[in-house]
């Protein structure tokens, strides 16, 4: 990890006073299934800090099946403790460790247009093992705003009470995660809140990524999903852990949205502006995006710290300083869902 990666990556995993008190107060040990996604490293790091900075004699575990080369080492060289575990092994869930909370990251979106009985397995069947296995810890589950219908773009879009409505089986797997996982939670009185995410970005990868690369190469964006929501990942990361303490029976529902609606033309000229480049567009905004509301998330936890500009200028600086960048499109553009 080069020395700007390092400065990302603290930043990114710096802990304040909110998620320390919540992390403080729990009864056990903190697990984090299917870390070894691109968030994982973030919030286990985080976790682990807020621990150290509690004082608290718990750790942060970070489970995975760690099948990219070298990807557990990121995590060990930062101290985390790790346990490799293929989720979908009942027995090998069965062998994990007992924990007081668990935020849970496992689940599959890409690939499910053309393997959806995975994408099925991950989504719906392990959220039963895992809650089953837990029945007594209290649970993060991250969820996703695909699980709302499309929105006017002039609206905020959907709140947490609002009818769901998902459009393609990747959605409707995604609810069906929800749902299992609510289940259980009323079957065993089991804590939980549902993490609604749409769209978490840092330097490498994100929405202004996906965009900036495109900029640079001298490619067209296409604006027919016209507008989203955007959080820096930092600001989401800090959110997973203070959510916790909203954690209920039957689960909790929080969107955690950038609190604007935000046109991608827009963002894109911002974008090229500060990359000394121009971007060309195709297609006509829709009148209806994946948007949702995350009001409720920032009138209960403040603001996010880093705002929409500030992400353009991190996200710009980092591209043209040929920053490495994890390869990870997130086809926020798709419309039919098919991923």
């Amino acid at each position: 990890m080069n020395p700007r990666e390092r400065e990302l990556v603290d930043d990114l995993s710096c802990p304040d006073g909110g998620v320390i008190e919540v992390l403080s107060n729990i009864k056990g040990d903190l697990l984090l299934l299917g870390a070894g996604g691109k968030t994982g490293h973030g919030l286990a790091l985080m976790a682990k800090r807020a621990l150290e900075q509690a004082g608290s004699t718990h750790k942060a575990i970070a489970v995975s099946r760690f099948s990219s080369p070298g990807s557990r080492d990121i995590f060990e060289a930062d101290g985390i403790d790790t346990i490799a575990c293929d989720l979908i092994d009942d027995a090998a869930v069965r062998d994990l460790p007992d924990a007081s909370d668990i935020v849970y990251l496992a689940g599959q979106k890409f690939g499910t247009a053309g393997n959806a009985g995975t994408t099925w397995l991950l989504n719906c069947y392990l959220p039963g093992v895992v809650a089953q296995r837990w029945p007594d810890a209290r649970f993060a589950v991250y969820s996703s705003g695909n699980v709302y219908p499309f929105s006017n773009a002039a609206t905020n879009g959907p709140r947490e009470g609002d009818p769901v409505d998902p459009v393609g089986e990747y959605a409707q797997s995604v609810l069906g995660r929800e749902r299992v996982f609510g289940y259980f939670s009323e079957a065993n009185q089991t804590p939980m809140v549902m993490i609604r995410l749409n769209y978490a970005n840092e330097t490498r990868y994100g929405v202004l990524v996906d965009l900036g690369q495109k900029i640079l190469a001298g490619e067209p964006i296409d604006v027919t999903q016209g507008y989203v929501n955007l959080i820096w990942q930092g600001d989401s990361n800090l959110v997973t852990f203070r959510c916790l303490s909203m954690a209920s029976c039957p689960p909790a529902i929080l969107n955690l949205a950038g609190p604007d609606v935000l046109a991608v033309r827009d963002l894109a000229t911002k974008l090229a502006a500060t990359l000394g480049r121009n971007a060309c567009f195709v297609g006509e905004e829709s009148d209806a995006a994946l948007i949702s509301d995350g009001s409720a998330c920032w009138e209960r936890f403040g603001g996010p710290g880093v705002g929409v500009d500030e992400m353009i200028e991190r996200i710009a600086d980092w591209l043209m300083a040929g920053g490495p960048t994890l390869n990870k499109p997130t086809h926020f553009e798709v419309r039919d869902g098919k991923f």
